[in-house]
């Protein structure tokens, strides 16, 4: 699952959430729920998963920086860690690349590996699909939110 989805999911989950831990934890289940949905990965090469990687973590801060924008300033926070939450068990690629290991433990990271149900022939059916309906449902939250606030 495309890290930018995840963060996506998260702007929902902060944008409904009671407050920025329940968002943040929500957002971090998320994660787990989404990884085990079939999903596209499964890259023929290193060179190839650092070329998505890189696009889509630099697209990911994008997005967290445009939908922290977009919310409504009293949802902002929750917003926020709702994606940070739903991002954050991802930070184990990273750190591998950077520092040669995952700060998580052992067994976080061989459970969050096995429960991936990744192929390499489902970005349009799967990635493109979710993404569209993330950001749409987000969209229509904060413009729901909007119209709320003039109220």
């Amino acid at each position: 699952m495309l890290v930018t989805n995840h963060v996506l999911s998260g702007a929902i989950i902060g944008a409904t959430a009671r407050g920025p831990w329940a968002a943040f934890a929500t957002g971090f289940a998320s994660h787990l729920v989404l990884d085990a949905i079939p999903h596209w990965g499964r890259f023929d090469s290193h060179e190839h998963f650092m070329r998505v990687a890189v696009a889509d973590g630099l697209t990911g801060l994008a997005v967290m920086g445009a939908a922290t924008a977009a919310a409504r300033p009293a949802d902002r926070a929750a917003v926020f860690a709702g994606m940070a939450g739903a991002a954050f068990p991802d930070l184990n690629k990273p750190s591998k690349i950077f520092f040669g290991h995952s700060f998580f433990p052992r067994r976080f990271d061989e459970f969050h590996g096995r429960i991936q149900d990744e192929a390499p022939d489902r970005f349009r059916s799967h990635e493109l699909v979710a993404g569209a309906l993330f950001a749409a449902s987000f969209a229509g939250l904060v413009l729901a939110g909007r119209r709320r606030g003039r109220r």
